[in-house]
């Protein structure tokens, strides 16, 4: 099958589309026959390289998978050869406490498809049974390819770890990017007034049209003297940093006394600095969060199916254009997700 691999990091040249060997399922997996893949920052990374981290190269990309079931393990109940399925990104051994708890990230086996095993950038890919979910029928392939990382990492940073409440304020940076215009659509759901920055008009018009209240151009303004000001100087209940060192000092000074502030990642960077005396004396709150469980995937879903979340498609390119995502995607020229057709 064709396939896009990284055997050795590097940029984007060091993508490599060839053809490799079909996928072998375990006892416990299907095959499905990708028809889009949605790319991620994680992409980036894991072409990249990350100091003291090793990923198991050589490695398909690709985390976000839409397509139809091509093979079944025996045995699997409710599922036929050519439903049209999504893929929720997130592996673990099901059986410890944290998964039966729900918090599959914390499982000691915890893993990303197209990081710590293949992914979806083929034509095939090998998936647990468990992390199948009915793609939606009003959306495409490409749609659906769209929601499962991105949502879901959203999703457990403002339920899970955040504990939104109706009425907070939460600041989303980046709102029109992946993670960023999922954060916005489920703050709105919770009932939350919703502040995001944005590094164009056009992407801060894309997180308006997502449902939030302001938009700030963090090129042209200090984005934590404009929290301040708009919200007279009390500041918000909830930050969702992604962006790393760039933005964590402001994020930090945004926060009202008793918020909190939720990181996924650090596009910018992972070292920053920290004013002890502010953190315990506004009693603020600093949490860690990755993904989240195959339960909320299934609740994360159910919002789709019932058009409560939309994904947001800045771009539709063939796999064989990869190198070329991977560029958008570094460039932040992307206002939505960069997703690559398949089959």
């Amino acid at each position: 099958m064709k396939a896009a691999i990284v055997r050795a990091h590097g940029g984007p040249e060091a993508i490599e589309i060839t053809e490799v060997d079909a996928p072998r399922p375990g006892p416990f997996d299907a095959v499905v026959r990708v028809r889009a893949v949605a790319l991620n920052h994680l992409d980036i990374w894991v072409r990249r390289g990350v100091p003291g981290h090793k990923f198991p190269l050589p490695i398909i990309l690709g985390s976000e998978i839409a397509g139809t079931i091509e093979h079944l393990p025996a045995g699997a109940v409710g599922w036929s050869v050519g439903d049209e399925v999504v893929v929720a990104p997130g592996t673990s051994c099901g059986s410890c406490i944290p998964c039966l708890s729900g918090w599959d990230p914390l499982c000691r086996d915890y893993g990303i498809l197209g990081e710590s095993q293949d992914g979806g950038a083929a034509e095939l890919a090998a998936v647990p049974l468990r992390n199948l979910m009915r793609k939606p029928a009003a959306l495409t392939f490409t749609e659906a390819a769209s929601i499962p990382l991105d949502f879901l990492t959203a999703w457990h940073m403002l339920v899970a770890r955040a504990q939104l409440k109706p009425g907070e304020t939460v600041l989303v940076h980046a709102g029109a990017s992946g993670v960023g215009s999922a954060a916005i659509q489920i703050s709105k759901l919770w009932g939350a007034h919703v502040i995001a920055t944005a590094g164009s008009q056009a992407k801060a018009d894309r997180s308006l049209a997502l449902g939030a209240d302001r938009t700030i151009l963090y090129r042209d303004t200090d984005f934590a003297k404009a929290i301040r000001e708009i919200t007279g100087k009390r500041g918000v209940d909830v930050v969702i940093e992604h962006v790393g060192r760039d933005t964590w000092e402001g994020s930090v000074r945004s926060l009202a006394r008793g918020g909190r502030l939720v990181t996924c990642g650090a596009t910018t960077g992972h070292e920053v600095t920290l004013n002890l005396r502010v953190l315990f004396a506004k009693g603020l709150s600093l949490l860690g969060s990755t993904m989240g469980s195959l339960a909320e995937m299934h609740e994360i879903m159910r919002h789709v199916e019932a058009g409560r979340f939309r994904p947001v498609v800045d771009r539709v390119l063939p796999l064989d254009q990869i190198g070329e995502a991977h560029r958008v995607l570094e460039a932040r020229e992307a206002a939505g997700k960069v997703v690559l057709e398949v089959g």
